[in-house]
C-alpha cells in the first residue's frame, strides 16, 4: 500500500497547510515530502530487485521507468521543501499567502506523483492538466505585472496543448476499439499495437508530441516556459524545470514501444527532429539571454530536446543515456535554480550584467553558481557530462554521424554560452559592488551543499541500484 500512501499524503497536507498557523504549513510540508521520499525510495528498490509493483490491476503500477520519475519527483519535492523554509521566510512575511503556496506546493507534488503510477493514458493525462492548475498558481505567487503574465501565458499555451494532446489519446482509444479492444492501459496498447490502423497510430503520435511538447518545453512550443520559470518562487522553478517538464516527457516516452508496431512510420525521427531543433534554438538564445533564471530556463528546453534526440536514436544504449540524462537533469537542474535563489538573497537581481564577481563579495553562493554552470552545461566530470557522452557515443555507434555532430555543436555552443554568462558573474570585477552582505538562510545552505555533492557524485559513480533501475526504465521504452 505504499503507493497509495505516496499519493494520499500530499493530498492530506495540502488541507492541513490551510490551518491558520505560521510554522505549521512548513512543518506539515517537509514531514509529507520526507515521508514520501521514503516511501518512494523502497518502492523503488522494490522494482530494482525485478518485482513490478502492481497496485489495482490496470489502474496503478509501477514499474521500471515509472520507479525511476516517482523517485526524482520525491526527490526534488523533498529538497525544494526545505529550501522553501529559509526562501520564503527572506521574501514572504505574510501568513496567510504563506498558507496559500505550501497547500498549492502539496497538490502540486501530488498531481505529479500520480503521473507516473496510473497505467491508463486518459487518467494521466487528466493529472498532466492537473500539475498546469496547481503550478500556475505558484508561478503568479509575487502577484507582480511579469508574475502574472507569464502565469497566464502559461495556461493558455499549456491548456492548448492539451487540447491537442487529448485528441490524440482519444485517437489511440479510437484505434484500440478498432483492433478489438483490451484494457487502455500502457501495456494494454503495447499487446494491441500490431492490430491497430496504423494511420490512426500515426496521427496520434504526432498530436500528442506537439500537444505534451508544449507543456515539455520543446521548440516551438516552448515560450511560455523562460517567462513562468522566471518569475516563479526559485524552489518552485526547481520543481518545474528540474521534474515537471521529465515528469510529461515520461508520457511521450511511453509512446515510443507503441509506435514500433506501426510500420513505415519512424516515430523516432520525429524525435530526432523536434530534439535537434530545442537543442539548437535553445542554444542561440542562451548566447543573449540576460537574466539568469531564463538562461537555465533555456537550458531546460536544450536538455529536454537531448532526452528526446536520444531517445529517437532507439537503440538500448541510447535509451539508456537517454533516462540518464532525465536524472542527471532533475538532479542538476534543481540545484541550479536552487542556486539562482541564493544569488536572488545575495545580490537582489536577476539581471547578469548586475551579479559582478560573486566569488568575492559571497564565495559560498559564488562556488555554488560556478559548480552549477559547469554541470548543466555538461562538463566533466558532472553526472550531465556522463550523460550526454552516453548519448554520443550510442548515437556514433549506430552510425548517425550527422545527427550526433549537430547535437554536438548544439550542445558546445550551449557551453560556451553558459560559461560566458556565469564566467562574468563569478568573476568579473567591472564594478564596484556596494549591497550589504546578507547570509543565506540554514535551510537553504544545506539544500545547496547535498545537491552539489549529488551532482558531482553521479558523475563519478553510479550505485548499483540506480543501475539496475536505468537499465528497467530504459528497456521499458526500448520493448
Amino acid at each position: 500500500m505504499s503507493v497509495i500512501a505516496i499519493l494520499a499524503i500530499p493530498l492530506l497536507a495540502a488541507i492541513l497547510s490551510y490551518l491558520p498557523s505560521r510554522r505549521l504549513p512548513w512543518t506539515v510540508t517537509f514531514i509529507s515530502c520526507s515521508t514520501v521520499l521514503v516511501l518512494t525510495i523502497r518502492v523503488a528498490l522494490q522494482v530494482a530487485s525485478g518485482t513490478p509493483v502492481i497496485v489495482v490491476p490496470k489502474w496503478i503500477a509501477v514499474d521500471g521507468l515509472s520507479a525511476l520519475i516517482l523517485l526524482l519527483i520525491a526527490f526534488v519535492g523533498a529538497t525544494a521543501a526545505i529550501y522553501s523554509l529559509g526562501y520564503m521566510q527572506r521574501t514572504c512575511q505574510d501568513p496567510k499567502r504563506l498558507r496559500l503556496y505550501y497547500a498549492n506546493y502539496n497538490l502540486f507534488i501530488f498531481s505529479m506523483l500520480a503521473i507516473p503510477v496510473l497505467v491508463e493514458p486518459t487518467l494521466v493525462w487528466i493529472m498532466v492538466e492537473l500539475t498546469t492548475l496547481c503550478s500556475a498558481l505558484l508561478v503568479s505567487f509575487e502577484n507582480t505585472r511579469a508574475a502574472l503574465e507569464a502565469a497566464w501565458k502559461y495556461v493558455v499555451l499549456s491548456l492548448m496543448g492539451a487540447a491537442v494532446a487529448l485528441l490524440g489519446f482519444l485517437m489511440l482509444f479510437a484505434a484500440m476499439q478498432a483492433a478489438g479492444g483490451g484494457a487502455y492501459t500502457w501495456d494494454g496498447l503495447i499487446a494491441a499495437a500490431p492490430r491497430m490502423p496504423s494511420i490512426l497510430l500515426q496521427i496520434a503520435f504526432v498530436l500528442i508530441l506537439v500537444g505534451l511538447g508544449t507543456k515539455v518545453g520543446l521548440v516551438p512550443m516552448h515560450t511560455w516556459l523562460p517567462d513562468a520559470h522566471s518569475q516563479a518562487p526559485s524552489p518552485v522553478c526547481a520543481l518545474l524545470s528540474g521534474i515537471e517538464t521529465t515528469a510529461v516527457l515520461y508520457v511521450i516516452l511511453r509512446l515510443f514501444p507503441i509506435m514500433k508496431a506501426v510500420p513505415n512510420f519512424h516515430a523516432g525521427t520525429w524525435a530526432i527532429v523536434f530534439g535537434l531543433l530545442s537543442a539548437g534554438t535553445a542554444a542561440i538564445l542562451l548566447l543573449q539571454v540576460k537574466d539568469y533564471k531564463r538562461m537555465f530556463a533555456f537550458s531546460t528546453v536544450e536538455h529536454m530536446g537531448i532526452i528526446l534526440f536520444a531517445a529517437g536514436l532507439g537503440s538500448a544504449s541510447a535509451d539508456y543515456g537517454a533516462l540518464y540524462q532525465v536524472f542527471s537533469h532533475t538532479l542538476t537542474k534543481s540545484f541550479c535554480f536552487f542556486v539562482a535563489g541564493a544569488v536572488i538573497m545575495t545580490v537582489g537581481t536577476r539581471e547578469i550584467a548586475s551579479v559582478r564577481g560573486l566569488i568575492r563579495t559571497s564565495p559560498i553562493t559564488g562556488v555554488c553558481l560556478l559548480l552549477a554552470g559547469l554541470a548543466i552545461a555538461g562538463a566533466p566530470p558532472f553526472a550531465v557530462f556522463l550523460g550526454e557522452f552516453t548519448i554520443f557515443k550510442a548515437g556514433l555507434a549506430e552510425g548517425r554521424y550527422l545527427e550526433i555532430g549537430l547535437l554536438v555543436t548544439f550542445v558546445a555552443i550551449g557551453f560556451f554560452a553558459v560559461m560566458w554568462h556565469i564566467n562574468r558573474m563569478a568573476f568579473a570585477t567591472d564594478k564596484e559592488d556596494t549591497s550589504q552582505k546578507i547570509p543565506l538562510p540554514a535551510s537553504c545552505l544545506i539544500v545547496l551543499v547535498v545537491s552539489a555533492l549529488l551532482v558531482l557524485a553521479f558523475g563519478l559513480y553510479v550505485p548499483t541500484f540506480l543501475q539496475e533501475l536505468l537499465r528497467l526504465a530504459a528497456a521499458t521504452i526500448g520493448r
